[in-house]
């Protein structure tokens, strides 16, 4: 995709979970993600909070979590999530579709991987059965880098991810297989609820709770 195809990528992106959002009752809003310790509330905070936050008062609570990015986010997003209503987050991530935020040497395709990857951290754990758009799948999948892996910290060791619905796969070892945006969320350190993966392997990436 060229930078102006990602851009208008990322845009949609950014409207398609904006009008879901909208959509979801009160008691789902308020429900937990794949994201651990955070709900629907703090993960729209998260998403939005580039659109939202100054460069200084990026750089004074970078400063207050002593240089922590993580820990920094975390607060951010359960201060913004506590303070913000529902209908807040949601203008904040319909208004700022075209917004040029772009993470620290990721890219517009690392924008889009952003909005892609924490959508799933919502609709997967909600058991909505949203498909990311084939082409903007793709141009995360291409994103992806070990180094993004290494991120994350999950242990792909001897495994093979392998996609059944694009030709796409990761790794070497025993195949664990599933839709592409599902193997998307196993390289990033997340667990699915059962019945997302197959494979021998299958149990080590998916919840227990």
């Amino acid at each position: 995709m060229t930078e102006t195809e990602i851009r208008e990528a990322i845009a949609a992106e950014r409207g398609d979970l904006a009008e879901l959002l909208g959509g979801l009752d009160a008691a789902s809003w308020d429900s937990a993600t794949l994201c651990r310790g955070w709900r629907v509330p703090e993960v729209v905070a998260h998403i939005t909070m580039p659109f939202r936050l100054s460069m200084p008062r990026f750089g004074l609570e970078m400063l207050k979590a002593r240089g922590n990015f993580d820990r920094m986010a975390d607060r951010q997003a359960r201060r913004d999530a506590a303070e913000l209503t529902r209908d807040d987050l949601i203008a904040a991530l319909r208004d700022n579709r075209h917004h040029p935020w772009k993470p620290p040497g990721g890219g517009y395709a690392g924008a889009l991987s952003h909005d892609v990857i924490h959508g799933l951290d919502i609709t997967v754990a909600l058991g909505i059965d949203r498909v990311v758009p084939i082409e903007r799948m793709r141009a995360v999948l291409d994103a992806n880098s070990p180094r993004s892996v290494a991120y994350f910290g999950v242990d792909l060791d001897g495994i093979e991810l392998r996609a059944d619905d694009l030709d796409w796969s990761y790794g070497s070892g025993a195949v664990l297989s599933g839709r592409a945006q599902d193997l998307l969320l196993v390289l990033c350190g997340r667990t699915l609820p059962t019945g997302y993966l197959s494979g021998p392997d299958a149990a080590r990436f998916t919840r227990r709770d």
